[in-house]
């Protein structure tokens, strides 16, 4: 993870300086075409997956806008965003009077990203539309991800965006809009990207400087560039094998190769990876679930969903409170492998 940029995977490029956008061109030309109307929503709610490239369109966008003020005198295509412009080389440095991005802080005494978007980060966009109000500009807040505002934040963006400010623009990025309050969903225009096809992928990887020549793990980025990253840069084509090792063993082998992937996803800097095996997990106990159900096993179907439930908020409580992480993970993976009724 970048130093400068928390939550940055090894490997990326930030959405505000990456220059290509790659598998989504009728969504990009969709908001030129609709900015050039006159008639784009206030507030665009973009959907998808996480890291196939959400945020490098909303950044794309911002700065499209903001270098075409005039919505009738702007280009109905966005271009590649010029590293040698004024507005570009304002966003990229976080200086742009225009831009608020908005994302977990970072919690000083840790050095890491809080858990949540906090109601002072959000009251951060009522103090930028005060100082902005007379400029007559464009004001654009991008939140990354929606998802992550708690309670109280979410209430706040809400009220601004029951009566937003006049040339103001709100991008909201989310991974789960299911996790959204209905009501801002409703005062926002969905717009839904889906995960890259292997083609884009490639490209995407490519230009990143990485390629996979593993037919089975690009498959199992499922079109998300930021998984590729994390199956190649961070050990998650391995975290896959050991957790299908623990699966496959029984008796001392399977408890001997729990503790290997305990120890695997509980030391130093395992952050990123923890996240990606307890997707993963989420993933595969729901990929069984659904095949049961279609198999007419309704009984397993409902078991393998209450344990997909059940331990996906264990997960995300033991990396909330900081709880023995080694412990969780033994414990989830023993639960795992106790056969249901």
């Amino acid at each position: 993870m970048s130093d400068e940029r928390p939550g940055l995977l090894d490997g990326a490029i930030w959405p505000a300086e990456n220059t290509k956008l790659f598998g989504h061109e009728d969504a990009a030309a969709f908001l030129a075409q609709s900015y050039h109307s006159g008639k784009s929503h206030h507030a665009l709610l973009i959907e998808g997956p996480s890291g196939i490239g959400k945020a490098t369109l909303a950044f794309r966008f911002a700065n499209h806008v903001l270098s075409h003020p005039d919505p009738a005198g702007a280009p109905e295509l966005m271009a590649d965003p010029d590293p040698g412009s004024p507005v570009t080389r304002q966003i990229v440095a976080g200086a742009s009077h225009n831009l608020l991005y908005l994302a977990r802080p970072v919690d000083e005494k840790t050095g890491k990203q809080k858990s949540a978007i906090t109601v002072d980060e959000v009251r951060r966009a009522g103090k930028f539309f005060s100082q902005t109000s007379g400029t007559g500009n464009w004001r654009i807040v991008i939140i990354d991800p929606a998802d992550d505002m708690n309670r109280s934040a979410a209430n706040a963006i809400l009220k601004i965006l029951e009566e937003p400010p006049k040339r103001a623009l709100f991008l909201l990025i989310s991974h789960a809009p299911g996790k959204l309050l209905p009501t801002i969903r409703s005062r926002c225009l969905p717009l839904k990207l889906s995960p890259l096809g292997d083609e884009a992928l490639g490209a995407a990887l490519a230009h990143l400087g990485v390629r996979v020549d593993d037919s089975d793990l690009l498959a199992a980025a499922n079109g998300s560039v930021g998984e590729a990253l994390k199956l190649v840069n961070y050990g998650g084509g391995e975290i896959i094998a050991a957790y299908n090792e623990v699966l496959a063993s029984q008796g001392p082998s399977a408890r001997k190769a729990m503790h290997r992937l305990a120890d695997a996803l509980s030391g130093k800097e395992s952050d990123t990876i923890f996240e990606f095996f307890s997707s993963h997990v989420g993933d595969d106990l729901m990929g069984k679930a659904r095949a049961a159900a279609m198999a007419g096993q309704v009984a397993a179907a409902e078991r393998l969903s209450r344990l997909h439930s059940d331990i996906i908020e264990r997960l995300a409580v033991s990396d909330a409170y900081n709880l023995d992480r080694k412990q969780t993970i033994l414990s989830i993976l023993g639960d795992i492998k106790q056969p249901g009724p």
